[in-house]
């Protein structure tokens, strides 16, 4: 190796190296008009001075939920004083006061205390400047399904578009984010009769649009020439077979540091390769990680079989292990499969209707199950 091959200690492979985080917004964000123009259309009443209305947002995780809010938001505020847009993750914030401490902190720039002052007075507090200012407040939850783990989705809900009713002149919405397709929520009647959201639903991205995604955001973080297209194209393709844009992200951002702690001036498919064996057993700990009790005591029976696992038989002894109910073993299994840890194969009629095989997608002596 010549000396001209060698990667100093000052130099880097990479010109922006936050292009691949997951907060990181591209300049170019493409193939999701149709679903922004359906959220410009539910907020833009309140740009004139109307009622803000209601969304769910449908799509499996990393098909551009996130983003697109975002950007919406950004575009809102940018085009308005009117409206006031506050986005709030709900994994990270699941009660009353976390959620709606955010929305304080958008209006008044700081948070308030965490003690000593009562939810009513802070709610208090967001609705009267609402009053005073005439603003319209739209407040998008992402992966509310969290909330309903907490038991705390419909007081939420309610406390945010019922605020009308004690404060005249308020007009609020919310734009309910959902990654769980297979998700069940139910709100109460008293919630019900004011959310009533139109449904805005994100495909899964094909595999031109991953690609063009990828190289814009590899432009974005990499140098010129760092990434040959043939390792480009390996990346996408490893992206679209994983239906999960993000594992793509991840995978640029691994290949460079590879190839930089190897003092290469550019991506080779070796580096690929060490890239996507560290990233599968990253991304399954995690995936299995998340699990509920029932879905992890699940994947463990299907560990246990020694021969070909079939739902029938996989029915029975999860019964027999767990007393859960048959319905809980659909949701469970369902859920594996949306997860990607399992793959079900239909194999013809059984005797409890369609035959189904149920195949592992990773090797379970390499994990702690």
């Amino acid at each position: 190796m010549g000396i001209e091959d060698i990667l100093m200690y000052d130099e880097s492979l990479f010109q922006n190296i936050n292009a691949f985080d997951p907060d990181f917004m591209p300049p170019n964000y493409n193939f999701r008009d149709t679903q922004m123009e359906a959220m410009a259309i539910s907020i833009r009443p309140a740009m004139r001075g109307g009622q803000p209305s209601n969304a769910i947002v449908l799509g499996s995780p990393a098909t551009g939920k996130t983003t697109a809010i975002r950007k919406v938001f950004e575009l809102v505020e940018k085009n308005t004083e009117k409206v006031v847009c506050v986005y709030i993750n709900c994994q990270i914030h699941t009660t009353r006061f976390g959620i709606f401490s955010q929305v304080f902190k958008k209006l008044f720039g700081h948070i308030p205390p965490e003690t000593g002052v009562p939810f009513s007075r802070i709610y208090d507090q967001i609705m009267h400047e609402l009053q005073k200012t005439n603003k319209s407040l739209v407040i998008a939850l992402d992966d509310i399904n969290y909330l309903f783990q907490s038991k705390n989705a419909n007081k939420v809900v309610y406390d945010i578009l019922r605020a009308y009713e004690e404060y005249p002149g308020v007009r609020t919405s919310i734009f309910a984010i959902l990654s769980d397709l297979e998700f069940k929520y139910a709100f109460d009647k008293n919630v019900n009769t004011v959310f009533i959201p139109q449904e805005i639903n994100f495909p899964l991205y094909t595999y031109a649009e991953i690609e063009n995604i990828l190289r814009d955001r590899a432009k974005a973080g990499f140098f010129p020439g760092v990434l040959p297209d043939e390792v480009l194209e390996e990346v996408a393709m490893f992206t679209f077979e994983n239906g999960d844009l993000r594992t793509g992200i991840n995978l640029l951002k691994s290949c460079g540091n590879i190839a930089e702690a190897s003092a290469s001036r550019e991506i080779t498919k070796e580096h690929f390769d060490k890239a996507v064996d560290s990233l599968i057993s990253i991304n399954i700990v995690d995936t299995i990680n998340s699990l509920s009790d029932t879905e992890r005591d699940l994947l463990k029976v299907i560990v246990g079989f020694d021969d070909v696992c079939k739902a029938g038989e996989l029915i029975d002894e999860f019964r027999q292990k767990t007393g859960s109910s048959i319905a809980s073993f659909n949701r469970a299994l369902d859920k594996l499969e949306f997860v990607r840890l399992i793959d079900t194969k239909f194999t013809g009629k059984g005797v409890r209707g369609n035959a189904r095989e149920i195949i592992l997608r990773f090797n379970p002596d390499d994990y702690n199950i």
